[in-house]
């Protein structure tokens, strides 16, 4: 490795992530898996810094791409696909959805064969590595069909926490949703559930922790990134604005609180009170125009508590 200054080397792991090959993370076990090599030298250790105009890096034999462009892009992961770019036993990946992608792109985290839903992916490992990071705690939102209905004490237990394959994790938010057309049933409950841990397989493993399996499991957001009308197998191009909403925990009972069902924030009660009780002080009124006046602040009031209005991913 050449001997320049300090102010042009940068940490391997984060020249492999900007080549756009894989996460921080993904680099690590890369190197440490001895698929790395600087200057015709294996290396393993993580932490290293490499000039990456003079030092020749090569990962499997083949060198690491210049960085290119960042790219973000969502996408609707079907059922029945692996998030991986490519499988040894030729299973279905997400590589052949991203074919008209202008760069090489990797999912941000995953989604099980047998779950649907929303995966990002990007060039930007630096991105990535924010969004997995533990401390971050981003939420992921996701609706499930269970195999039964289950009782409040065992809603309670997943809020409270449960100790599973990784570690223990808990539901941040978990409420029980009425779905319409093919996908009612009387039978089957269907529940909105909000995590910000990433555990393997957690949504099956938290609700198997009360007895029920999970039939049918779609992500719907990170953070306040909403999948909206994107049909399954199609991706989008996202914006800074819509990756900013990433890292704004999706929190319902804020949204239910806060929110009118036109989207705008309602006055508090103590406001409208507050209101009222100036109107009185400053401007005497008649008893009528004073029961209107009541009228139109109760009216207010009562809007904050209507249906709130979804938002769009």
């Amino acid at each position: 490795m050449s001997e320049n200054s300090s102010a042009e080397r940068v940490r391997l792991n984060k020249l492999i992530a900007d080549s756009g090959l894989a996460s921080r993370r993904h680099a690590d076990r890369m190197i440490e898996e001895g698929h790395v090599t600087v200057n015709g030298k294996r290396v393993y250790e993580l932490g290293i810094k490499v000039d990456p105009i003079n030092d020749r890096i090569l990962i499997d034999g083949k060198p690491i791409r210049k960085p290119t462009q960042k790219l973000y892009l969502m996408f609707n992961k079907p059922k029945g696909v692996l998030t991986t770019m490519d499988d040894p036993e030729g299973r279905p990946t997400i590589a052949a959805y991203l074919e008209k992608v202008p760069a090489r792109v990797f999912p941000v985290g995953r989604l099980d064969w047998d779950s649907e839903g929303m995966i990002l992916l990007t060039n930007d490992g630096d991105f990535a590595n924010k969004v997995m990071h533990p401390k971050a705690e981003v939420t992921k939102t996701y609706l499930v069909k269970l195999s039964g209905q289950p009782e409040q004490h065992q809603l309670d237990k997943l809020r409270r926490g449960v100790s599973i394959v990784g570690g223990k994790v808990k539901a941040r938010h978990i409420e029980k949703i009425h779905k319409a057309g093919e996908n009612k049933s009387e039978k089957y409950d269907w529940f909105k559930i909000v995590i910000t841990e990433g555990k393997n397989r957690q949504i099956r493993q938290m609700f198997a922790k009360i007895g029920l399996d999970v039939m049918k499991l779609q992500r719907v957001a990170i953070g306040r990134l909403r999948i909206g009308a994107l049909q399954t197998g199609d991706l989008v191009y996202l914006n800074d604005v819509a990756l900013e909403r990433v890292f704004q925990a999706d929190d319902p009972e804020e949204v239910k609180t806060k929110r009118t069902y036109k989207g705008k924030t309602a006055p508090s009660a103590k406001k409208v009170a507050n209101a009222i009780s100036s109107n009185a002080t400053n401007k005497p009124a008649s008893k009528r125009s004073s029961r209107r006046t009541a009228g139109k602040a109760g009216a207010t009031a009562g809007r904050s508590t209507a249906r709130p209005k979804r938002g769009r991913g």
